[in-house]
């Protein structure tokens, strides 16, 4: 018997899989990444928000505060980077989640305290 440790086929599968992924994020586009975050920053927000098909069920505004202030500063700081024309949509997305969030709040924010208001100025309706 050898006393060289033997590698299991799931183990090789795995290194090859990491290879494989770092290889394909080092290919992905700057642009292509940012918005891609900012898509899912904002479905979890609408969903926070009690915009998906759970409704009140989901809803959970303290969460989806946290979510609309990361995709403020995400939008906010990545916009020059990304250029106007896929910046516009994520800004159009982003005042219709902080005007769903205003909308579903019991006790409405002062307006510049809402969620993400610190990076987008006031949003109103």
């Amino acid at each position: 018997m050898s006393s060289e440790p033997t590698q299991t086929p799931a183990a090789d599968d795995e290194a090859i899989g990491f290879d494989d992924l770092t290889r394909d994020i080092a290919e992905v586009p700057a642009v292509e990444v940012i918005t891609t975050v900012a898509v899912h920053l904002m479905s979890a927000a609408a969903v926070k928000c009690g915009l998906a098909e759970g409704g009140e069920a989901d809803k959970d505004l303290d969460e989806a505060r946290k979510l609309i202030t990361a995709l403020a500063g995400l939008v906010t700081a990545g916009a020059p980077e990304i250029s106007n024309f896929h910046a516009a949509p994520l800004r159009d997305g982003l005042r219709s989640l902080q005007l769903a969030f205003r909308e579903a709040s019991l006790v409405p924010d002062a307006p510049g305290a809402g969620p993400g208001e610190k990076f987008t100025g006031p949003v109103y309706a």
